[in-house]
C-alpha cells in the first residue's frame, strides 16, 4: 500500500542496549562449556556409533538395538560403537559470520568468503558482543523498510580484515568444538571432576536460557529440510540443500523460524545408572530414560542434576530383571 512499515530494535539494524550484556554472559558461559566438556571427556567416556548419529554415555556402548544405518540387518539393529568426541556431546552447528546482516546476501558463488563459526557465537555477536577476530557492523541509522523491501539501509561498506592477534588456536579453541582438538586440555584432578562438572552444567543452561532470550529478539533462521542454520534477518543464497527433493528447489534451503533447539539441539542420550554396571539392554528398554548429553556427562561426573531433568531421566522407576518385564503392565 505504500505504508513504510515501522520497525523497532533490532528489527532496524540497531543494537538492543538490554540484550548486550545477556550476549556477553552466553559467549562466556558457552567458553566455560566447551572447556568443561574437553576436561571431563578425560574421565568420562563417550562412544559413537559409526554407522548412525546415536551417542552414548558410559563405560561400554548400549545393547540397544535401535541403529538404522548401512549394514544393521547384518548387525541385527546393534550399534558399532566407537570413541566419541566433544563434538557428539554438542553437536556443530555453525553458521556464516556476517560483517553487515542486512548488507549483502550470500549468494552461492561467493560462499567461500565468509567464515563458518558457531551459531551460538555468531548470535552473540549480532546481539553486541565484540571480538577483533569477527568484526561486526555496527549501525548509528536505523534501516527503513516498506513491506518486504529496504528502501534505506545506508551505503555499502568493505569488510574489514579481521584482526589477526598471532594466536589463532586460542580463541577457536574457546569458541569452537572443532578447535577443543587443536589445544588439548590436561586431565583434570579426582578431586576437581565434581566442581568442573558442577561450573559445566551451570554453563550449560545458562547458554540455553540466554539463546532462548537472544532469539525473541534477534531473527535466526532454519532450513525445514537440513540442519543449516542461519543467524540473520535473511537466509543465504547458498545452494547446499542435500535434503529431499532438493532437485526441485535447485539445493535451495527452505528457510523458516528457528527453535532454541535447532541452534543449540540437546542431543538426547540414554541415562544410566550405574555406570560400572553392565551394559543397558534390548528387554528393558521401555524402563529406561533419556537426557541431553551434556546433563548425564556432568551427572556421571558428580553434578546435582536439576529438578526439570528428573522426569525425563525416570529415576523413580525401578528397573526389573529381563524375565520379570514381561510382568510388568
Amino acid at each position: 500500500m505504500g505504508i513504510e512499515k515501522p520497525l523497532e530494535p533490532p528489527k532496524n539494524g540497531l543494537l538492543l542496549s538490554d540484550l548486550i550484556p545477556v550476549a556477553y554472559e552466553v559467549l562466556e558461559a558457552w567458553k566455560v562449556l566447551i572447556k568443561g566438556l574437553a576436561q571431563l571427556l578425560h574421565v568420562i567416556p563417550v562412544h559413537g556409533c559409526s554407522n548412525c548419529p546415536e551417542v552414548h554415555v558410559g563405560q561400554h556402548g548400549h545393547k540397544i538395538q535401535d541403529c538404522h544405518g548401512p549394514g544393521n540387518v547384518q548387525r541385527k539393529s546393534f550399534h558399532s560403537w566407537i570413541k566419541g568426541s566433544i563434538n557428539d556431546i554438542l553437536l556443530p552447528i555453525e553458521s556464516y559470520h556476517l560483517y553487515d546482516p542486512f548488507g549483502r546476501r550470500i549468494k552461492h558463488e561467493t560462499r567461500f568468503k565468509y567464515d563458518r563459526i558457531p551459531a551460538v557465537v555468531e548470535l552473540c555477536i549480532q546481539a553486541g558482543v565484540e571480538l577483533p577476530e569477527y568484526p561486526s557492523r555496527r549501525r548509528t541509522e536505523p534501516i527503513r523498510m516498506m513491506g518486504k523491501k529496504v528502501i534505506y539501509r545506508g551505503a555499502f561498506v568493505e569488510e574489514p580484515k579481521p584482526y589477526s592477534s598471532g594466536d589463532s588456536h586460542s580463541l577457536l579453541s574457546e569458541v569452537d568444538t572443532c578447535g577443543a582438538h587443536i589445544v588439548q586440555c590436561p586431565p583434570p584432578a579426582a578431586s576437581d571432576v565434581p566442581r568442573i562438572a558442577q561450573e559445566t552444567l551451570e554453563a550449560y543452561e545458562t547458554v540455553r536460557w540466554g539463546v532462548s532470550k537472544l532469539m525473541r529478539k534477534y531473527t535466526v533462521k532454519a532450513c525445514g529440510y537440513c540442519s543449516e542454520v542461519h543467524v540473520g534477518p535473511w537466509g543465504h543464497n547458498a545452494k547446499l540443500c542435500g535434503a529431499f527433493k532438493h532437485q526441485w528447489r535447485d539445493g535451495k534451503h527452505g528457510w523458516q523460524d528457528a527453535t532454541v533447539d535447532e541452534v543449540f539441539p540437546p542431543n538426547y542420550v540414554w541415562q544410566v545408572r550405574d555406570p560400572e554396571g553392565p551394559p543397558l539392554r534390548n528387554a528393558l528398554k521401555r524402563f529406561y530414560g533419556k537426557a541431553p548429553g551434556v546433563v548425564e556427562v556432568c551427572m556421571q561426573a558428580g553434578a546435582r542434576v536439576p529438578d526439570k531433568y528428573k522426569p525425563m531421566m525416570r529415576l523413580d522407576i525401578v528397573l526389573p530383571e529381563c524375565e520379570e518385564a514381561r510382568l510388568v503392565a
